[in-house]
Formats: C-alpha cells, structure tokens, sequence
C-alpha cells in the first residue's frame, strides 16, 4: 500500500517529538520518572528513591523502593506494594503513588512486572496472569527484608490491571493485611468478552488465533503481539476511539506520560491464560480489610462493581467513587490523586 508523502512526513515528525520527549524526561529525571513533582534527587531528610534489582523464578526484577522522609531503618514502618497498570512500568502511576505515599510516611515499592519494563524475559511482554499475581508475591518477598520494615504491616495497592492481580495475590498470602485498589481492571474478562462486552462474538476465534501464535513460538517462529502504542494517531482519530480509556490512555501513553520502557502490546499467545483467568474467581478468599477506588465518570467502574460486589467475606469494605474522575484521570490529575491518596492513607494508617 503507498501512502501520501504528506502522510509519511508527519508520521516521521510524530516519531521524532516522541523520541524527543523520551530523552527530554530522562534529562530531566536521572530516575526516568515521568509524573508531575518527582523526586529528581536524593536529599537528607527528604523522600528518596532507591533503585533496586532482586531475583524471582530465575529473572532480574527492576523496583524501586521509596523510603519516608527523615528514614531511620532501625525503626518499624508500614510498607505499601504497589502494582502497575497492564502496559505500564514503574516510572509512571505506580511511582506517583508510591512516591505520595512514602511521603506520608510508609516504604513503598512499584516493581516491573517480569518479561516487562526493566526486568527480565524473554520473549517481551509476555503478560500471563500467573506472573502478574507472582510478581506481586515477590516485591512482598523483597520489601520483607528491607531494614526497616514491619512486616505485620504490610499493605497492597493494585493499579488498572494491577488492582485485578492484586485481588487475586491477596486472596492466598497472608502476608497482605490490607488491599486497595484504584481503578481496577479485570484483564482476563475483558481480554475474553472484550471492553464493555465489546468481542463477544470473536472468543473463539480469538482462542485460535493464540493457539497459532503459541504453536509458532514453539516451532522458534516469530512472536506475535496483541497491541502495542501506535506512532502517531491523529487528533481526529483519538476523539473517534471508542472509549474513554482508549482515548485518555492514548494520550497517557504516547503524549503526557511517555516512558521507554512502556510498550503496551502483549504476546498472542498469552490470550490462552488470560481468556480463562478471572480477577474475581475465588475471591470469597479474601478476608482482609478492603478499599476499591474508582472514578464516578470511569468506563470502568463495572469492574470494580462487580469484584466489590462478590468480595463477601472483607473484614470491612469500602467502595470510594473521586466525583468526576475518568479511569486515566485518577492516574495523574492532582485534584483526583490527592483524594486518592487522602483515602488511601486514612486506609492503611487505620488498618496497619
């Protein structure tokens, strides 16, 4: 297919500011941390940040751990982990929260979810369930040994598709007395029926489809993605997305909160666990205290509806909607975070 000179040209400028903007923010962060007022240094009584590397089912984990301001390690502290959305890595909401939470006074740890970010596997972005809710289990792992913290005070937060693993990490460990989540989503019912009940109609074509995808990495072949941020979509054709997450997260991703390292696709293959997987299943196992955020105005919300819904066996549970707020918008926007963060602190403060 030719396309217009026109076209071509524009397609290599939006490739370029992109470029221009990632090396814009890794100037102007050492830390690469792409949200608004991050820490850009590491100063004595301060926030800071450390960079950390451990090892789980054989690959390196890339995290960073925030510790509290004026940080004694031979004191106790709560520790919060926190999950990242599905495509997205540390530097971005999960580093805002973790960064606003330690700066009221817990040590908190946003980890790259492996086969993604900076951490380790291969192929790339393999984005299996079993691993997501694994990778949770293993920051709890490392943040256990961290100096200073009081392991019978240990919370989690899941973020989008963190908030579902989340559910479904707190179900078996223990080691969680307190779960969160904001603007949760559940990736394997949607990854099946589709946004909104939006595929119905394709499940079983689209189980074929990873069923091929599979057999060709297995004969050493290409990997197939499901996926991934486009170069360069007009504004037109933003507005045109179907829905508001596709449109805000777009802008997200690609504009406002661009990060090397966040690609967004998922291999083919991985429908094959995702399309059977529920955050949901099971989650009468879960007994702890519970707090589920979401935006009023979030596509959403039917998610988190329905997972607060079954959770009948929470010690307590809180369902919070931030009036006004879109499932991207509580990622960023400093009116909706600060009541995120007003809440979630009141949560773990009160339940640690």
């Amino acid at each position: 297919m030719k396309y217009p000179v026109i076209l071509i040209i524009t397609l290599i400028a939006a490739l370029n500011l992109k470029s221009q903007g990632i090396a814009q923010a890794q100037n102007e962060n050492p830390f690469t941390l792409v949200y608004a007022n991050a820490i850009t240094k590491n100063e004595n009584g301060m926030v800071n940040i450390h960079a950390v590397m451990y090892q789980l089912n054989g690959l390196e984990i890339a995290a960073n751990v925030y510790t509290p301001a004026n940080f004694d390690s031979t004191k106790a502290y709560s520790a919060i982990v926190i999950a990242h959305p599905n495509g997205g890595v540390k530097e971005q909401v999960a580093g805002l929260y973790a960064q606003r939470l330690a700066e009221l006074g817990f040590i908190t740890i946003a980890a790259d979810a492996a086969y993604q970010g900076a951490s380790g596997g291969s192929p790339r972005n393999v984005d299996i369930p079993q691993n997501r809710v694994d990778d949770i289990h293993g920051m709890a792992d490392f943040i256990s040994q961290f100096e200073g913290v009081d392991t019978a005070r240990l919370g989690l937060l899941g973020i989008c598709g963190g908030g579902g693993y989340s559910l479904k990490a707190a179900q078996s460990d223990s080691r969680f007395k307190v779960v969160a989540t904001l603007s949760m989503f559940n990736s394997g019912e949607v990854r099946r029926n589709g946004f909104l009940k939006s595929q119905m109609t394709t499940i079983q074509e689209r189980l074929g489809q990873a069923s091929k995808a599979r057999e060709q990495e297995a004969k050493g072949g290409e990997v197939l993605y499901v996926g991934g941020n486009t170069p360069l979509l007009t504004k037109e054709e933003i507005a045109s997305l179907p829905f508001d997450l596709y449109k805000e997260g777009y802008i997200y991703y690609n504009e406002t909160h661009v990060h090397p390292n966040s690609g967004g696709c998922y291999t083919m293959s991985s429908l094959l666990e995702l399309m059977t997987w529920d955050a949901t299943d099971e989650i009468e196992l879960l007994d702890q205290p519970l707090l589920m955020i979401a935006g009023s105005k979030a596509d959403t919300y039917y998610m988190t509806d329905k997972a607060y819904e079954k959770a009948i066996n929470a010690k307590t549970k809180e369902l919070f909607l931030i009036d006004g707020a879109t499932h991207i918008q509580t990622y960023w926007k400093p009116k909706y975070v600060d009541q995120a963060i007003d809440k979630l602190g009141e949560f773990y403060t009160n339940n640690l």
